[in-house]
């Protein structure tokens, strides 16, 4: 089962490597809702916290300042906990 992967201090190199910066933003509201992964998913998150629980898994928290990618294929149930922004991009 492919995992999410977390990184709660990217590099100024590794999020300018990536491009983040021209990446779409999303942002949400404090909610609760089922998100599955059609496609791999890199995100870099600017403001808020969440956390998410895969299908089978550990439930993970996402904060601003942390840089994830979810793999392509991933059920998941979301809990947006302060307003969430992010940059994000499918592959």
């Amino acid at each position: 089962m492919s995992q999410i992967i977390i990184d709660h201090n990217p590099s100024q190199e590794k999020l300018q490597e990536l491009g983040v910066s021209s990446w779409s933003i999303w942002d949400c509201a404090p909610s609760k809702f089922p998100l599955d992964f059609g496609m791999t998913e890199k995100a870099y998150v600017l403001e808020g916290e969440f956390t998410v629980t895969p299908q089978g898994g550990e439930t993970v928290t996402i904060k601003a300042g942390d840089y994830v990618e979810f793999p392509k294929g991933l059920k998941t149930q979301w809990e947006v906990i302060k307003q969430l922004k992010k940059h994000y991009k499918h592959f």
